[in-house]
């Protein structure tokens, strides 16, 4: 079994930036992970990915160039480094561990879900 939670949300400005954390709790965390995101009245959609090694990254076309997905694995942590933040960027973001795929876009390809943070980005 493995635990995610996430942090670092929080509400920023236009333009401005946040870092969000996965932590990982339970086992190793030799597993693909994704982050996903729900505005509000939406459905829940997907923003990135990365691999177990860390060595490939996936973005929706939305975020590309504006965020990056990371991880160190000797902390059981990935992280998501969200830059010039736009007001349609405010959602709560989920990370996601995925135990046989890599880079789904799929919410059900994951096995693992952290409880969600929350981030607002106002205008």
């Amino acid at each position: 079994q493995v635990q995610l939670v996430e942090s670092g949300g929080g509400l920023v400005q236009a333009g401005g930036s946040l870092r969000l954390s996965c932590a990982a709790s339970g086992r190793t965390f030799s597993y693909g992970v994704g982050w996903f995101r729900q505005a509000p009245g939406k459905e829940r959609e997907f923003v990135a990915a990365i691999s177990r090694s860390g060595g490939v990254t996936y973005y929706t076309d939305s975020v590309k160039g504006r965020f990056t997905v990371s991880r160190d694995n000797a902390k059981n942590t990935v992280y998501l480094q969200m830059n010039s933040l736009k007001p349609e960027d405010t959602a709560i973001y989920y990370c996601a561990a995925a135990v046989r795929v890599v880079g789904s876009r799929r919410e059900y390809d994951y096995d693992y879900w952290g409880q969600g943070t929350q981030v607002t980005v106002s205008s």
